[in-house]
């Protein structure tokens, strides 16, 4: 039966017990069929945030590998301090032929021992190799990502509150 029969029919009789039970019926198929679909909506906005979240911490795990890594490779062999050498070796003669270096003192065999190693004088000084360019885009990226997941969840949100005027 069509909407404008049922009108017609409606119109010339009065409303039954059966037609209003039918009606509301049909409302709340509507409506739980509108919820299906925000529930739907909802669960697929979470797990695109689930996915766009365990992408985001994947990122971030791989660009701390990476400095790790960095800093591994570019760390500066070991410093030769005076008090360990003294530890090490019982005589400053001991030290010198063990090394094979000709020095006067502690200090110098150790500031030989440096220089001869490469190591720069102030080890407390050394920066990452990651310039800030590298950085800066980094944390761009990083943001993009915070931003998708944002919107994410302000879908979310609006679908919430959509099923919340519903009710």
């Amino acid at each position: 039966m069509s909407n404008d029969s049922a009108s017609i029919i409606s119109a010339s009789q009065p409303v039954t017990l059966g037609d209003r039970l039918r009606g509301i019926a049909k409302e709340l198929r509507q409506e739980t069929d509108t919820q299906i679909k925000a529930t739907s909506r909802i669960l697929g906005a979470a797990a695109q945030m689930a996915q766009n979240h365990d992408q985001l911490i994947g990122e971030v795990v791989e660009m701390v590998k990476e400095d790790l890594d960095q800093m591994e490779q570019s760390k500066p062999p070991s410093a030769y301090a005076v008090p360990d050498l003294k530890q090490e070796f019982k005589t400053l003669k001991a030290a010198k032929a063990h090394f094979g270096i000709k020095a006067t003192s502690w200090d110098a065999l150790a500031t030989k021992l440096n220089e001869a190693n490469g190591v720069p004088i102030s080890i407390e000084t050394e920066v990452p190799n990651a310039t800030p360019s590298q950085v800066l885009e980094r944390l761009d990226r990083i943001e993009l990502e915070i931003m998708s997941l944002q919107q994410s969840m302000e879908q979310v949100l609006g679908l919430l509150q959509e099923i919340a005027k519903q009710r």
